[in-house]
């Protein structure tokens, strides 16, 4: 097996250091047109994300096993290389896309990734609020296992991933250099993939790279201040109301549901789906799933 280092374990000083600067660079220079920090919500983020190292470690019991066995079962093996691993991290990044977006898409990935948008403010800590379900993912890294990738090394790439997506939660960086904007993620573009405006909803999923939504029609640029959060935001600080709160409004829809249609949709059709209903019969849902953008 192939050792390859923790990325986010490594990083966890850079993120304590950027945190701080960003906090003091609010306290020195106020701007009324960012939402900056409030200290609940900055801790609420932060307990999420301590929480989702736990969960993570938990959960990665069955992938592994899942993953080792789909990597016994090909016969393709993909060498672990200085010039193999940024081609690795490539096919990474396009499948993160397809996660991401899917996650969006579907209701119950949703209620796993509601848990990143449910912030109404836009810092770093924001990108700490992981969710602890993330047990939804692995099944899109399948084909990079199946083509020969070890999955120590599917797991180095998404680490770097998640890393790289540390620094694009901030509102005080604005717009980058033209090809940098092109080509990458960027605060600019993930400020938009937080916001809750109509525009800007399932737009930007890209991790690294942004020229994934560029192709697959899914691109916006940055016009009118975001406004974060979801459409109908949760109003707590309760991080396990915070990690769990979606799949109770799904449990919800579906003892309320009058069929087996509405049922298989409430769970698996888009978060903002609602079953079409007799003329005069009674259109409320026994709760409204949240979006986000």
């Amino acid at each position: 097996m192939p050792h390859l280092p923790d990325v986010v374990l490594w990083s966890i000083p850079a993120f304590v250091l950027l945190t701080a600067l960003e906090l003091v660079s609010y306290r020195l220079h106020p701007d009324d047109r960012s939402e900056g920090y409030e200290a609940k919500d900055a801790a609420t983020s932060i307990g999420m994300g301590l929480g989702s190292l736990l969960f993570d470690a938990l959960w990665k019991i069955p992938i592994v096993a899942i993953y080792t066995a789909l990597y016994e079962l090909t016969p393709l093996r993909v060498p672990v290389l200085w010039w193999t691993l940024p081609l690795t991290l490539l096919a990474q990044d396009f499948f993160y896309y397809w996660s991401h977006r899917g996650h969006h898409v579907v209701r119950i990935l949703w209620a796993c990734h509601v848990v990143h948008h449910s912030s109404r403010k836009f810092n770093l800590t924001t990108a700490l609020r992981q969710p602890w379900t993330s047990l939804t993912v692995w099944p899109f890294y399948v084909p990079m296992v199946l083509a020969g990738v070890h999955p120590a090394a599917v797991a180095f790439c998404s680490s770097a991933n998640l890393v790289y997506q540390f620094w694009v939660h901030t509102e005080r960086v604005g717009r980058l250099p033209r090809p940098f904007e092109y080509v990458l993620n960027t605060p600019s573009h993930h400020r938009v993939h937080h916001a809750s405006q109509g525009g800007y909803l399932d737009r930007n999923f890209g991790g690294i790279l942004i020229v994934w939504d560029r192709m697959f029609g899914s691109f916006v640029p940055e016009g009118e201040r975001p406004v974060y959060g979801l459409t109908k935001n949760i109003h707590t600080y309760n991080p396990l109301r915070v990690a769990t709160h979606e799949y109770a409004a799904i449990g919800r829809d579906v003892k309320a549901a009058r069929s087996w249609r509405e049922r298989f949709g409430r769970v698996f059709r888009g978060p903002g789906w609602q079953p079409d209903r007799p003329a005069g019969g009674r259109t409320t849902p026994a709760a409204v799933p949240e979006r986000v953008a």
